[in-house]
């Protein structure tokens, strides 16, 4: 061997053999420093409970108990294991990565033989991308037919998070680890006292796992907040005993309250992967602050990036809040949405919203208020949607006492037996007949209006049709028994017994920009939807959109909610711009019954816009055509406005350019002040066509007909009306905006492949309400 070889080996050995004292030092003090800390540390959080050890389970008898410090909860898994708080990290989590298995001669990892009995991970592949900061986690120990219980204690990324512990029931575990961003190596360590553990500071029965966290830092963040009145002392509803054991002040809301979202991110995660989207989900807007996350931080001060709630005080005092609501509930509904408005206005003051800052605010109303006297919630409402400028919802806070406030909580709180005590408490909706029910239905419904506040509308099943009664099963592999069914709860938990978010609420995720994330196109053109009547040879009706269509769903006469859709693919990362909406097809989607019935169709833009056909067949048929002096047939787009304004009268021209050879359209003027009146159409000899009538201001754009400029489409903004208009042609010009830029919704309209600008129809009262095209081949 040369001797710059041999004398590079010494130094490699040597510098080895070094840094491994060095390592050991440092864990050996590590693991002092951290054992003092645990020695010091008593909790105050929601389930205060004596500790497991963290490579043996409890046998004891689960009893309800509400004496000391200590409260072990009801339903004991057939392992033995107590609802108690999960174990606190023994072994210093750094020296969890020792490199076991290394060989001190020659330097070389060899990796340690993997046990039968290590964790595996089936709802997530080695080195997946995700972007949110829990991620859920499913897997298996071993034989599923040869079951085992336990616990599975997750270590994470350099022990920069505590270690946590997890029950496994049957062989099946489900586990919420903390992401840091960048990568992290997970290890998960199985232990039960029906398998040896070895001697080792490691596990033999353990799983290293590798996932990368990518934050979204360009995506419009879900903002929390908590809603107080001016006068509110900052505390919820609870019972004597959580309120000695944990207190139910202004801290504890925001601890729990933070938790329920990230259980809220984590399930739409996961239910984003099952319908084949990616982990895509919401974000929160971050805050460096004490972290909450884990209850080991708290006497620690340790500062976190965490989501960050908002608290907002109203104008309203905290009567006047729960007054309000007795009457919504009391007189008819008189006082309904009353609440909502409430806490839009506060948030619109305390964001300082302006024009083009849209914001996503999930409020919690603390002050809502069990009445027993009268059987009422006061001060709580289940609301969700917006106003364009502000999409909200609100929730009251009446089952918040019994939320998990930490990451360890939350397997306890999806199972813990104990009575809601109405005497203190609501059992809100009949449904909350013990605290896991009650953290189902409260955490749950809340969700559920999140869901309204991203454009969700109610579904045949899921999340947004309350499925959320069973939200506990997303989180743990046992359910309890349920006051709700009066039954014994489900032995097993697997992902097909779980709630989930429906197809057509993911495919309205899929396309929210909250939701975007890094690999997605920028979908091109605005969002809007524009739906044509054409020849029967090209199909009948057609739907066009710059973004691309993805997706549309049918309604016939009765249906309160979608039963039926159609999907079209997405072929690397593009969506169809132009589709066609064949009757015939859809109705094949549909029983047989319903077959005749009148049929509606709104169709989605991959730019999460969509377009609504309150009657295709009306549509596709004779009315919409009209005959040109020519003899062509001409066909009537849908029509965008309301066309309900007083005194609103239908309004068509045919522009004689489309028919005559002689006549060229060389100006268009646009008549608008705050929103539009009419638009002309002069032509090289003069003469002129009005759709609408003269008003407000006019403005004249010229089109150059002798380099071959034409008419090619408008860009409108609609509403109830027609706020604003821009001219396009087809050598890439557009006008000035005339009218309310900034009005209604954006629209394009622009004739399909084929066709050209015939006319134009629609309505016009005081000014015009309604604006289609003629379109011509």
């Amino acid at each position: 061997m040369p001797s710059f070889l041999s004398n590079l080996r010494k130094k490699s050995k040597a510098n080895f053999q070094t840094d491994q004292l060095r390592q050991s030092a440092i864990s050996n003090d590590h693991a002092n420093g951290h054992k003092k800390g645990l020695a010091r540390h008593k909790s105050s959080s929601t389930l205060d409970s004596s500790a497991v050890a963290s490579n043996s389970i409890s046998t004891t008898p689960a009893t309800s108990t509400t004496s000391g410090d200590v409260s072990v909860l009801p339903n004991l898994p057939k392992n033995g294991v107590t609802t108690a708080r999960p174990p606190r990290p023994g072994p210093n989590p750094t020296k969890r990565y020792s490199m076991n298995g290394l060989s001190s001669s020659s330097g070389q990892y060899a990796a340690p033989p993997v046990s039968p009995l290590a964790p595996r991970i089936l709802s997530i592949s080695d080195n997946s991308w995700v972007h949110q900061q829990l991620l859920l986690v499913f897997g298996q120990i071993g034989d599923p037919n040869r079951p085992l219980d336990g616990t599975v204690t997750v270590n994470h990324h350099q022990g920069r998070f505590p270690s946590t512990a997890w029950p496994v029931n049957d062989s099946y575990f489900k586990v919420l680890v903390h992401m840091e961003p960048g990568w992290n190596r997970l290890r998960f360590e199985f232990n039960s006292p029906q398998v040896p553990s070895g001697n080792g500071s490691v596990s033999p029965h353990a799983t290293f796992f590798n996932v990368n966290y990518l934050p979204l830092t360009n995506t419009p963040p879900l903002q929390l907040a908590i809603i107080l009145g001016r006068d509110s002392p900052g505390t919820y509803d609870a019972t004597p005993d959580r309120m000695h054991r944990e207190g139910n002040g202004l801290d504890m809301a925001v601890k729990k309250y933070r938790m329920a979202a990230y259980l809220w991110q984590a399930f739409t995660g996961e239910h984003m992967q099952r319908h084949g989207f990616g982990r895509r989900c919401f974000r929160f807007e971050d805050s460096w602050e004490p972290g909450t996350l884990s209850y080991q931080d708290w006497d620690k001060g340790q500062f976190r990036n965490q989501a960050k709630v908002h608290i907002i005080r109203s104008k309203k005092t905290v009567e006047e809040i729960r007054d309000l609501n007795r009457a919504q509930q009391y007189e008819g509904g008189t006082a309904k949405g009353e609440l909502f408005d409430i806490a839009k206005d506060a948030v619109k003051e305390y964001f300082q919203m302006k024009p083009g800052r849209k914001q996503y605010v999930s409020c919690l109303i603390l002050d809502s208020h069990w009445d027993r006297d009268v059987g009422v919630i006061r001060g709580h409402a289940a609301l969700g949607g917006g106003d364009g400028e502000v999409q909200l919802a609100i929730c009251g806070s009446q089952a918040l006492q019994s939320y998990p406030s930490s990451i360890e909580e939350v397997w306890q709180a999806f199972g813990d037996c104990t009575p809601t005590d109405t005497n203190h408490v609501a059992n809100d909706c009949n449904e909350s007949g013990s605290n896991w029910e009650a953290a189902n239905v409260g955490i749950g419904a809340h969700m559920h209006e999140t869901g309204h506040l991203f454009g969700c509308p109610h579904q045949q099943s899921g999340v947004m049709l309350r499925d959320y009664v069973t939200l506990n099963r997303t989180f743990t592999t046992r359910e309890p028994y349920s006051t709700r069914t009066q039954s014994p709860g489900k032995k097993l938990v697997l992902p097909n017994d779980e709630c989930e978010w429906h197809i057509l609420d993911a495919l309205r995720f899929r396309f929210h920009p909250s939701f975007r994330i890094p690999i997605d196109y920028n979908p091109s053109g605005d969002e809007s939807v524009q739906v044509w009547t054409v020849d029967a040879a090209q199909g009948g009706v057609i739907a066009t959109a710059s973004s691309g269509i993805a997706w549309a769903e049918l309604f016939t006469e009765g249906d309160d909610v979608c039963h039926y859709w159609k999907r079209w693919p997405e072929v690397e990362g593009q969506y169809p711009r132009q589709v066609v909406l064949n009757e015939q097809e859809l109705r094949e989607l549909m029983p047989r019954e319903k077959s005749r019935l009148r049929l509606k169709v709104e169709v989605f833009s991959a730019g999460g816009g969509s377009h609504t056909v309150e009657d295709l067949s009306a549509l596709s048929g004779q009315n919409a055509h009209v005959r040109l002096p020519d003899g062509r047939y001409g066909f009537r787009s849908s029509k965008l406005g309301m066309s309900q304004m007083e005194g609103s009268q239908p309004h068509e021209i045919i522009l004689e350019s489309a028919y005559m050879s002689t006549k060229y359209l060389v100006t268009v003027r646009i008549f608008a002040g705050g929103c539009v009146d009419g638009v002309e159409f002069i032509y090289e000899d003069g003469s002129s066509q009005l759709f609408g009538k003269p008003g407000g201001e006019a403005h004249d754009f010229p089109i150059d007909v002798r380099r071959g400029e034409y008419l090619m489409g408008f860009n409108l903004r609609t509403g109830a009306w027609i706020d604003g208009i821009q001219i396009l042609t087809t050598m890439g010009r557009k006008s000035d905006w005339y009218g309310n830029p900034h009005g209604g919704g954006g629209h394009t309209l622009i004739p399909p492949r084929g066709y050209g600008i015939g006319g134009l129809t629609g309505s016009c009262g005081p000014w015009l309400d309604g604006f289609g095209l003629i379109i011509v081949r």
